[in-house]
């Protein structure tokens, strides 16, 4: 049994941080002098906890749209309830129970359906929630039936609007397991600061966009990386890396922050890549894995992803579409040039920077500047990707006013998105949307003002919260010894 004496000290965030300290009082306040540990509510399980409930709470979020059969803008758009999860189970054939790469049944071969336009993890995830959707609450027609019908027909078949909410709850369940995962991996990243993760627990953007899309199961990978590393377990942090990119691209990007750290000379001076080559076996070991079965499938459909990707043009909350709307042109070509361009140039710079910095960066903190980058150069930018950063933002500057503060830039983005979807704003000056453009360049803002602190703390270590904090429980505890 481990004596209390050998635990980490554990930082609590009303003693460091004053905005957690005026937030506490709505649950009672800081604790005092004299208290002590809960024997069951450890702050894992009161993350977790809290994580369950902001899930549950997204479902009801949802309420109006499951009330109206996801067929009403008002509900989807006017009450920000849209899921892309409900239609994409009558459009890509998951209704039919059709495997997501079976050669021949996508619109690229000549089938019924379009392909899944997202990597392999996400279409098996898709997948498997309809398999057992069509087993536990199946109330439309049975698969032959809807296969004999027109595809354009599936949706409006008699219990097919039951069954598509009942797709809709189950694939909720599964989102809420991939966000008390990751939740779990980030509270165990640094032992003496399992509370980090509330930030994670309690965001206003897990919120409103978990259950958009399937991207909290590529969040879990990312956050599995991080805790890995964290345990001195390189192989792992591959694995996970493979797991995440074969799910959404972004956790690929990792990768370079793991190389930048292996870099930096060590106490005595050496450098050691061997962690990094470990990392980059495991993940390119797990992704191939991951992909084979449905390579195998059909090439053809595999390739979808990436085809679909480089063909499109400038996207919903893009910079790209902003400088569209203001006059600007550019080509799907010239914009997947001057987006990798200058996402190159981004790498660079935090390669540059961690190497430089007196101190050796976290991983969350190279990974968040990292995947900031991709973002404020790509061509899409959907509601729901502010989830890539959440997992490496709470761990890079754990400090509560400056999450909500971006987190309000996300927020009121996503509101934004919702009313330009729904046309309130259109027509509000010669057909343009001036105030979705706004709300675009608001989100860019507060990511880069988010970054710009994580660089101040990279380069200046001493104002890094978790190095000011790490400080500040040793001089209290001196103090109390003395």
């Amino acid at each position: 049994m481990t004596d209390d004496a050998t635990r980490p000290a554990v930082v609590a965030p009303t003693a460091v941080d004053p905005v957690a300290r005026a937030l506490s009082e709505v649950a009672g306040g800081p604790p005092g002098r004299h208290a002590r540990p809960h024997r069951w509510w450890s702050p894992v399980r009161v993350v977790l906890t809290l994580v369950a409930v902001v899930m549950a709470l997204s479902v009801v979020h949802h309420v109006p749209c499951l009330d109206t059969g996801w067929a009403s803008d008002q509900a989807r758009y006017g009450k920000g309830c849209y899921s892309d999860v409900p239609y994409l189970y009558t459009g890509r054939g998951l209704a039919e129970g059709l495997w997501p790469y079976a050669a021949g049944e996508g619109e690229e071969s000549g089938g019924r359906y379009r392909t899944m336009e997202y990597p392999v993890g996400i279409s098996y995830l898709a997948w498997g929630a309809a398999r057992l959707t069509q087993l536990v609450a199946m109330d439309g027609p049975s698969l032959a039936e809807r296969r004999l019908a027109d595809p354009a027909s599936v949706w409006g078949m008699p219990g097919m609007g039951t069954e598509t909410s009942s797709y809709f709850l189950l694939t909720a369940i599964l989102l809420a397991m991939c966000a008390l995962g990751a939740a779990w991996f980030l509270s165990g990243v640094d032992r003496r600061r399992p509370w980090d993760a509330l930030l994670l627990a309690l965001s206003p953007a897990l919120l409103a966009t978990a259950l958009i899309n399937w991207d909290l199961l590529a969040v879990l990978f990312v956050a599995g990386a991080l805790w890995a590393w964290a345990r001195g377990r390189p192989g792992l942090t591959g694995v996970m890396i493979g797991l995440g990119t074969a799910s959404k691209l972004f956790p690929l990007f990792l990768l370079g922050p793991v190389l930048v750290l292996c870099l930096r000379r060590d106490a005595s001076g050496r450098r050691d890549l061997r962690p990094f080559g470990s990392a980059l076996v495991g993940a390119l070991v797990s992704w191939v894995v991951v992909n084979a079965p449905a390579y195998l499938s059909s090439p053809e459909r595999w390739r979808v992803f990436w085809v679909f990707n480089a063909d499109r043009g400038a996207d919903l909350g893009s910079v790209w579409l902003a400088l569209t709307h203001a006059g600007l042109e550019f080509t799907p070509g010239t914009i997947n040039t001057w987006s990798w361009v200058v996402f190159g140039a981004v790498c660079l710079g935090v390669a540059v920077l961690g190497l430089v910095a007196p101190e050796p960066p976290r991983l969350a903190q190279l990974g968040f500047l990292v995947v900031v980058g991709f973002l404020l150069v790509n061509k899409v930018y959907s509601p729901q990707y502010v989830l890539w950063l959440l997992p490496l933002a709470v761990l890079a500057r754990p400090r509560w006013r400056d999450q909500l503060a971006w987190q309000a830039t996300e927020v009121f983005y996503v509101a934004m998105v919702w009313a330009y979807l729904a046309g309130y704003l259109d027509g509000a000056v010669e057909g343009q949307a001036p105030t979705y453009d706004v709300a675009i360049w608001v989100r860019v803002l507060g990511q880069l003002a988010l970054a710009a602190l994580v660089v101040r703390d990279v380069l200046r270590p001493a104002r890094d919260p978790v190095r000011q904090d790490a400080q500040l429980i040793s001089t209290r505890s001196n103090a109390v010894a003395v």
